[in-house]
């Protein structure tokens, strides 16, 4: 599934570049605008030192794309900390233990052709790898219909829904093995799940912009929601300040995970 996935998203992100590549070479205009491209890169990092130490770093990089014949999207995302505890070893001292707390990534991409300015067919996938996540990592693909309900100067609605596909797997359990916790992998699962996705973004002013993402992947299983929310402020043509807040939430975990994960970002962001 996993390999499935990762060529999936190559293919798409070809396919888009080479039909875009053929549009922008038979006229000026699409050449002049990137063939509607446009891009973003986000990073953050905070470190302490001293009494305690810790290391958060979060990036993310995006590129989307609308025409009148096309409406795509891909991302890349990494979240990584670590952080100094205190811990008392087998001979009763207190020591300092440097460890990972936080290790994730995930990437994807929808493709949508449009039908006219407010339809299209939209394909989509999505991987996420997440060590102290409810699920050790999930990936699904889907095939939907998308509706631009909203498009103005300053605002813009969309939503999407379909059927899709996910294989995933849930974090390890720890059990008791002679007097020790050793950890036990989970089977694989898969569902059919049913895909939704709404979209909303404002400019607030001619520097300020919010932007909203709701994605729910639905199954009988579980099901997975995450909405993502960010106030940008512009400082140059290429530069701003970016504030996030993500919630991600699955209706079915292990025993002794919690089912909502939450992560607040202040991010330098870069647009091409």
């Amino acid at each position: 599934m996993k390999k499935t996935l990762i060529a999936g998203l190559l293919l798409a992100a070809l396919a888009s570049f080479a039909v875009q590549a053929q549009d922008t070479t038979s006229t000026t205009d699409a050449a002049s605008n990137k063939g509607g491209w446009t891009g973003s890169g986000e990073f953050g990092f905070a470190s302490a030192t001293g009494n305690t130490r810790s290391q958060n770093i979060n990036a993310k990089l995006g590129l989307s794309q609308e025409n009148d014949q096309w409406k795509n999207n891909f991302f890349l995302d990494a979240l990584r900390a670590k952080s100094q505890l205190k811990v008392v070893d087998a001979a009763g001292n207190t020591v300092n233990d440097y460890n990972t707390t936080a290790n994730r990534y995930d990437g994807g991409a929808s493709v949508g052709y449009k039908f006219d300015q407010r339809s299209y067919i939209v394909g989509a996938a999505r991987y996420d790898h997440d060590e102290f996540g409810a699920n050790l990592w999930q990936g699904v693909i889907s095939l939907g219909y998308g509706y631009i309900a909203l498009k103005d100067e300053r605002n813009e609605l969309s939503f999407e829904i379909g059927p899709g596909y996910k294989e995933y797997r849930p974090a390890n359990v720890d059990v008791v093995v002679d007097g020790v916790l050793v950890p036990q992998q989970q089977s694989t699962q898969n569902e059919v799940v049913a895909r939704g996705l709404v979209n909303y973004k404002l400019k607030i002013s001619d520097n300020t912009s919010f932007e909203d993402t709701f994605l729910m992947e639905a199954g009988s299983k579980n099901t997975y929601l995450q909405n993502d929310a960010g106030l940008a402020v512009t400082m140059t043509k290429k530069l701003a300040i970016k504030v996030g807040f993500q919630v991600r939430h699955n209706s079915s975990v292990v025993v002794g995970l919690k089912k909502t994960d939450t992560l607040a970002t202040t991010n330098l962001v870069y647009n091409f």
